[in-house]
């Protein structure tokens, strides 16, 4: 077969990916990319070297730890600081993938003469009858992880194989139990792996030279409704800790870092029927000639279960960051941005995707 380089996190995804691997006869690596290690010391979930490595010595392939500090923060915790600056709300993972993840182990597969690459990723990859490579939703959509994947280049992608996007999380737990995989039972990361305790607002102080102090809470007229903590504590479509007695469910509607302001409405306020989505990477096709459109599925954030709209192309910036604009059948809620937006076809393989970079109104009733 082939040489093939995993990612280990040291949990039990990777490690199933692992196991299914060698067991279909690859020579096999393991890899865990060393990238951020907490103030006392411990390391992100993303990369816990101990029980990556115990899994390795279970399955008896060799394994090599890579250190690529200076590239996490470069593409994924300094933009992050920035955004939330800026009144953003981003996708560090999304990032990570593209530029830490897989561009460090393509250069381990290099380094080793390895032919392929391999995560433990819910997500399946094709190839299309035109012979663009694209991800498809994992066939249990409760754990799919296509989204954060968008951003994958055609070289990745057809050099990267997913072995887990057929299966359940019970399937993998169990195939771990059965192949005494010391990592079976452990617990799924839940948080940002450089946010450990999930307080951003936190990290973003922590890292930032300078952040901005308490402004105002106004509503769509302008009218102070009363002070807020600062920029950073706050998200589009947030409802939780404003801390405002208004007589009605409140929530973030707007975030204006040039006056320090969050703008509060009504529910029925924060939908929007269309948005532009910048720095767009397509997949399955190689773009949208002008003039062109495109009926599609649309996730707004992670867990967005997807809505049908039309894509548009808009204006491509002098560096050739393109840039789509999307057009929703109806108007979709709290269209954050910062997120990314996720382009799908009728099969589930994606299409493409962008960050959204601001909205058209489109309440509802």
């Amino acid at each position: 077969m082939s040489g093939v380089i995993i990612g280990m996190s040291g949990g039990v995804d990777s490690a199933v990916a692992a196991y299914l691997l060698k067991a279909a006869g690859h020579e096999v690596k393991g890899v865990t990319l060393r990238h951020f290690v907490t103030e006392d010391g411990q390391e992100s979930r993303c990369c816990e070297i101990s029980d990556a490595e115990a899994v390795c010595d279970r399955l008896e392939i060799p394994y090599y730890v890579i250190d690529c500090f200076p590239e996490f923060a470069a593409h994924v915790t300094e933009p992050f600081v920035r955004d939330y600056l800026s009144g953003l709300t981003p996708n560090p993972c999304v990032a990570c993938n593209r530029h830490v993840k897989w561009s460090g182990l393509f250069k381990a597969a290099e380094r080793f003469g390895a032919s392929y690459v391999a995560t433990g990723h819910y997500a399946r990859i094709v190839k299309t009858s035109a012979g663009r490579y694209t991800v498809q939703k994992a066939l249990h959509e409760n754990k799919d992880q296509a989204y954060m994947l968008y951003r994958l280049t055609q070289k990745q992608l057809m050099r990267t194989i997913m072995p887990l996007g057929a299966l359940s999380k019970e399937e993998v737990r169990t195939i771990a139990q059965k192949a005494g995989i010391p990592v079976a039972d452990k617990p799924d990361s839940q948080e940002i792996c450089f946010v450990p305790d999930g307080d951003y607002a936190d990290y973003v102080a922590a890292h930032a030279s300078e952040v901005t102090g308490p402004g105002s809470f106004v509503d769509e007229d302008g009218r102070v409704l009363g002070i807020h903590k600062g920029i950073i504590h706050y998200t589009v479509g947030q409802r939780r800790g404003l801390n405002l007695p208004l007589g009605y469910p409140a929530y973030v509607k707007e975030i204006r870092p040039e006056t320090g302001e969050v703008v509060i409405a009504p529910e029925e306020h924060l939908y929007s029927r269309e948005i532009l989505c910048r720095s767009v990477n397509f997949m399955s096709i190689e773009g949208l000639a002008p003039g062109e459109e495109l009926h599609c599925q649309v996730k707004i954030r992670y867990h967005h279960p997807g809505a049908p709209a039309t894509l548009t192309p808009a204006e491509t910036g002098a560096d050739g960051d393109v840039s789509i604009r999307v057009l929703f059948d109806e108007p979709v809620r709290a269209a954050a941005p910062g997120q990314s937006a996720v382009f799908y076809d009728a099969d589930g393989c994606v299409i493409g995707g962008g960050i959204i970079a601001k909205e058209q109104p489109g309440r509802v009733a």
